[in-house]
């Protein structure tokens, strides 16, 4: 949905081939947090969208270089960082590989100015920016947690009345899901809270 315009329900498909996206020119993928999964489906859009489609990925930590090879066109290429809840967060963290052109990288903007974003192009470091300065952050409060038997609640209530954050660490973390988590905390090399990894082994993500 485009900022402040009606959706036309009329012009929405839902499809479950790749083969249906060749018409397509923007294509950006949101599966689960692994590089393995992220570019084996990369290399099938590839092979399925139009020769002058970009493709996007929507990862919060991973290599956009390496996807972007990965997709066998990093000159149409670009990370695509949203944030949760996505109606209510501006920013997209803009990221592209080396090889990315100049109409890509302006179809990249374009887009995110239809959507009433507001795009930073940042680094293709582990975590961009926002999460290579949040996750230690979300981690501490765990870690917090664990020291001092606080209760959650507590916690987040001391960071959004003490800090004017708009929602709390542990909060956050559980929007987020654990198992993202603590593939971020992996990525960007941020020591992930026993807890949070025990929570994860038992299948509690958030």
């Amino acid at each position: 949905k485009l900022q402040g315009a009606p959706v036309d329900l009329g012009r929405l498909q839902v499809v479950t081939e790749l083969e249906a996206l060749a018409d397509a020119t923007f294509l950006v993928e949101a599966v689960v947090e692994d590089h393995e999964h992220k570019a084996s489906l990369l290399a099938d859009l590839d092979r399925h969208a139009g020769p002058g489609a970009v493709l996007a990925t929507t990862t919060s930590s991973l290599s956009i270089s390496k996807l972007a090879r990965a997709s066998g066109r990093p000159e149409r290429f670009v990370g695509l960082h949203v944030f949760n809840p996505v109606p209510r967060m501006d920013l997209v963290e803009l990221v592209f590989p080396p090889e990315a052109g100049e109409e890509t990288r302006e179809r990249a903007l374009a887009l995110c100015q239809a959507l009433g974003k507001t795009a930073v192009e940042v680094p293709d470091v582990p975590g961009f920016v926002v999460n290579r300065l949040l996750f230690p952050y979300l981690f501490s409060a765990v870690e917090l947690m664990s020291e001092t038997m606080m209760a959650a609640a507590d916690v987040d209530r001391c960071m959004t009345l003490g800090a004017g954050l708009p929602m709390g660490p542990v909060a956050l973390l559980d929007f987020v899901g654990l198992d993202v988590a603590q593939a971020i905390g992996e990525a960007i090399g941020a020591p992930v809270p026993e807890m949070l990894v025990e929570l994860v082994q038992a299948g509690s993500l958030g």
